[in-house]
């Protein structure tokens, strides 16, 4: 055996760094806390033979690396399926990303050229040096549109004003788009050279794979192909410390099972996908006073989500819509028939998943199942996306630290506990989301992975996984995947911190 590593967490991230290892002869050994599924939130939940996707995840990736991975772990069971989304505001619903004209007819032609002098002022008098997620968006589509179209959705996921959420956010989320390269993009589809042929640039995503059953069909599949292996996939494993030989530079991860009986790991090297607040507080010997408090001040928000089943009237086809109306307490709608056929067994039956953004052990968080049913019915009717007595049962998934906070402080806070962790901890690994306190998607969190099992497998640092998607577009836009060792197909891998600048996955 080449090594010996303790991965925490069976998300995307701790699974491809399982299933990585394990080709590669290295004993692991995966500790997850849920006693039922594998996946993290990419994991499929089931009610009555439905199924439904927690958080929605489209599987498609500018990286061929990622999009291999998957082909390879279910090679037979991925769908196409066409990608759509919608914002309902104002009675109305509107295709997302914004499609110019259309959301300029719906809004009338008072409000649109409101709307459009709004954004020349800004465009004219930006805001410079944007701080926050109100300032970054008004930049880009003026402050009338970002009242309209981001603000209240925005605030709902994230529980706060856009004034307190980093500018880092929205740079990640929606880079690219303003209103002015929306028009350009409708008016002169982009165009790029090749020698002598030219294509069209496809500047939105039209279709993506997907499994049959949901997400977590892939995640299982990779758990069983871990353990096929030989290597361990503990659930109902709960980390509560990890203790580091200073002497030996080994670990020893300690959790508890199901029934609360106290076993430890021993590890030449600990991957960890758990929220870094979780993780830096259970470390021994302690961190610093100073990198605790930084760990302690990360902040996460949690969702519910409730699923409906109800009569089926076609009422729409998309993924999801984003409900940009601060009357209703839902933020997104989501159409599981629309992701997969499969998600919904009875043709006569819709399943929609109404998602609430909450803190744990605010009122949303701990209200009754039943309340949060029929507050899910009566604003589903509310935003005429059912009729009464149309719902015929549902239930209520809850999900504690779906997104890494990004206030304002969160960067700093994140450096601080890097630059100790970096400096003390050497053969500690952090990856994914939750990891890394980045709120990233699957494939960037699957990168992440991947090539920190490239660093242990060479006994060295060759990348640095903290600039994985440091520069890439959200993946709603922009080319499509590449096979050519050059462009965006492969933005996602850092080029090696141990050599010239060049293309990393040549190597």
């Amino acid at each position: 055996m080449k090594s010996t590593v303790a991965i925490i967490g069976a998300g995307p991230a701790g699974l491809t760094a399982a299933y990585l290892l394990s080709k590669n002869k290295v004993d692991v050994t995966v500790l997850e806390a849920d006693p039922i599924y594998v996946g993290g939130i990419s994991r499929t939940s089931t009610y009555k033979g439905f199924h439904f996707d927690i958080g929605g995840h489209r599987f498609f990736s500018k990286s061929k690396a990622v999009e291999d991975l998957w082909t390879e772990i279910l090679p037979k069971d991925m769908l196409q399926r066409p990608r759509s989304s919608k914002i309902y505001y104002d009675g109305k619903f509107f295709t997302y990303p914004l499609k110019p004209f259309e959301a300029l007819i719906k809004l009338g032609i008072v409000r649109s050229t409101i709307c459009v002098l709004s954004w020349l002022k800004a465009r004219l008098f930006p805001v410079r040096h944007p701080r926050n997620f109100e300032e970054w968006v008004s930049n880009q589509f003026g402050k009338r549109l970002f009242n309209i179209f981001f603000k209240s959705y925005t605030e709902k996921v994230w529980g706060m004003s856009c004034k307190e959420i980093s500018a880092d956010w929205a740079a990640q989320r929606i880079r690219g788009l303003s209103l002015g390269s929306a028009i350009k993009n409708a008016l002169l589809p982009q165009r790029s050279s090749n020698g002598d042929r030219t294509k069209v640039i496809k500047t939105l995503i039209n279709s993506f794979r997907y499994p049959r059953k949901g997400p977590g069909m892939m995640w299982e599949a990779c758990a069983e192909k871990v353990k096929a292996m030989g290597g361990k996939v503990e659930m109902a494993a709960r980390v509560n410390g990890c203790a580091f030989d200073e002497a030996t530079s080994a670990w020893t991860v300690q959790f508890k099972d199901r029934d609360g009986n106290l076993h430890s790991v021993e590890a030449e090297h600990v991957i960890s996908s758990a929220p870094m607040r979780e993780l830096v507080c259970g470390i021994r010997p302690e961190v610093s006073d100073r990198t605790r408090r930084a760990a302690e001040s990360l902040k996460y928000r949690d969702f519910l989500t409730v699923m409906l089943i109800l009569k089926e009237r076609n009422k729409f086809a998309d993924n999801w819509i984003y409900i940009h109306d601060p009357s209703v307490k839902v933020g997104r709608v989501q159409n599981f028939r629309s992701w997969s056929p499969e998600m919904v067994p009875d043709p006569d039956k819709a399943c929609y998943g109404l998602e609430y953004f909450c803190f744990e052990g605010d009122g949303l968080w701990e209200s009754k199942d039943e309340d949060l049913i029929e507050l899910a019915k009566r604003e589903l009717i509310q935003i005429g996306l059912s009729q009464e007595g149309d719902v015929v049962d549902g239930t209520v998934v809850r999900q504690k630290k779906a997104y890494p906070v990004y206030d304002d402080d969160y960067a700093r806070h994140v450096a601080t506990v890097r630059q100790e962790l970096d400096t003390r901890y050497p053969n500690l690994h952090l990856v994914g989301r939750n990891g890394m306190h980045k709120y990233n998607n699957q494939d960037h969190a699957m990168m992440t992975a991947m090539l920190c099992v490239e660093n242990i497998l060479a006994d060295a640092k060759l990348y640095d996984l903290w600039q994985v998607n440091a520069d890439a577009e959200y993946h709603e836009q922009g080319d499509e995947v590449s096979d050519e060792k050059s462009g965006s197909g492969l933005r996602l891998v850092p080029t090696r911190v141990d050599r010239e600048p060049e293309l990393a996955s040549e190597t």
